[in-house]
């Protein structure tokens, strides 16, 4: 019974540091990528703020811009009466 005894407890031991090692290995792992993460999304914050404000400066500058506005008089005649005087006077040749 001895040597069931110590193998019982050199089973123990080996569990018992399996586990210390695999729980050091998650800490260190969590850690890392906790750090890895965090600065991740500091760029994306940072990207997101720096697209939204080109964004918002290029939709600034459109709406300042009067030369991007419609033109009301597109497509209007100089004159529209011209066409009805030249109807309605049967002596003009």
């Amino acid at each position: 019974m001895p040597a069931s005894n110590s193998l019982l407890r050199n089973k123990l031991v080996l569990g018992i540091v399996a586990l210390v090692l695999i729980g050091f290995a998650f800490w260190i792992g969590r850690s890392g990528g906790y750090s890895a993460g965090y600065v991740q999304a500091k760029t994306d914050i940072k990207t997101l703020d720096e697209e939204a404000a080109r964004k918002a400066a290029e939709g600034a500058s459109k709406a300042a811009n009067p030369f991007q506005a419609v033109n009301p008089l597109e497509g209007v005649e100089t004159n529209p009466f011209e066409k009805v005087k030249k109807v309605l006077n049967p002596f003009e040749s």
